[in-house]
């Protein structure tokens, strides 16, 4: 017996119904309904039209349940979703400022839809995007969650045509893949609100040209947004280090802290203490600090936590919707899906 995606209701028919309308089988009626492949698009439009005309909708815990069964009935090769890194000799990003999102998060997400989860590090032993093209076919993978962190970018150079695909952040702006990241623009205005209901006045954001370019320039529009309700005397120019490796950017920095004076920072947690001390600047005394992209490792400070865990969520749960509705390619309309971030309290800043 074949069941359908599609249940009858008291103003719906039966599958054959369907079936006799468009003058086809009952399994080629169950294929179109399920999205599945080898159906050519005359068949596939007729079944929909006479779907349509019959009044039939969907009935998606029929669907989450066939889902499951498909997935069951699936090779272990098949269920895995590859986790596509960068690790580029040489490359400025690989600063352990500049953080990845858990794979330990990705996998635990990924086990709750059944499926495997593999890393591969583009430029890690000579590893070229063609290569990995060619690994992943080979073993059957249809599900890419991409990490680009690297001034080149080689996980632009991918295929990503016979794929489910989903990209962490804005780095990798072409192709235009489906997007999870953390809404950067919310977050700063909301550390600055912190920042400024604690009493300070002058407050300042001071990160690479990069992590704003990663957040759809949510440092600097976030910044400019909050700026828009205090005197001019009060702003503070968001300073975008130039170097992509941080501690190239000290004399910059130096010449920012001391030409505009903020009282509180929003910026890194490597380097900018130290050069903090540098400039005999203690915190939270004469400064407040407010890391941009706060882990629990970071206890001493202040900062914004990403809710990385939550962001890994979101792209395999895209992952995991792409392959039931068999979707794969590049999006007609890419989806971007943010998540809110936290404030997290800590002794760099002044308490209130």
């Amino acid at each position: 017996m074949v069941t359908s995606l599609f249940m009858p209701t008291s103003q719906t028919p039966n599958l054959d119904a369907i079936a006799n309308a468009a003058e086809v089988s009952t399994m080629t009626v169950s294929r179109v309904l399920r999205n599945a492949p080898n159906v050519s698009p005359e068949t596939r439009d007729r079944v929909l039209a006479a779907a349509r005309s019959l009044n039939y909708q969907p009935d998606p815990h029929l669907a989450r349940m066939m889902h499951l069964v498909r997935g069951r009935k699936a090779s272990k090769q098949r269920a895995v979703i590859a986790v596509i890194r960068e690790d580029i000799p040489g490359d400025p990003m690989r600063d352990a400022a500049y953080q990845f999102v858990s794979i330990d998060d990705i996998r635990h997400r990924a086990q709750q839809h059944g499926y495997q989860v593999e890393e591969f590090w583009l430029g890690r032993d000579k590893l070229t995007p063609k290569r990995l093209q060619k690994i992943l076919h080979a073993r059957g993978i249809e599900a890419v969650i991409v990490s680009p962190q690297s001034s080149v970018l080689p996980c632009r150079e991918m295929d990503y045509t016979p794929f489910a695909a989903v990209t962490f952040g804005f780095a990798m702006r072409e192709p235009p893949l489906h997007i999870c990241g953390t809404n950067l623009n919310l977050g700063i205005q909301m550390a600055a609100a912190e920042l400024d209901r604690r009493g300070y006045q002058r407050i300042g954001v001071a990160v690479t040209r990069w992590i704003d370019f990663r957040s759809q320039n949510g440092y600097s529009g976030g910044m400019y947004f909050f700026h828009q309700d205090l005197p001019p005397k009060r702003r503070v120019p968001t300073l975008l280090m130039p170097h992509h490796q941080i501690s190239e950017n000290f004399a910059t920095f130096s010449e920012w802290i001391k030409k505009h004076r903020p009282d509180a920072l929003i910026t890194f947690d490597t380097h900018v203490p130290g050069w903090l001390k540098q400039l005999g600047l203690r915190m939270p005394e004469d400064i407040g600090l407010v890391v941009h992209d706060w882990t629990p490792q970071m206890k001493a400070y202040a900062g914004i936590d990403h809710r990385r865990d939550q962001i890994a969520g979101a792209a395999v749960d895209l992952i995991a919707t792409q392959l039931l509705h068999h979707e794969f390619g590049i999006p007609a309309v890419p989806r971007q899906i943010l998540i809110s971030p936290e404030w997290v309290d800590g002794a760099s800043v002044v308490r209130k």
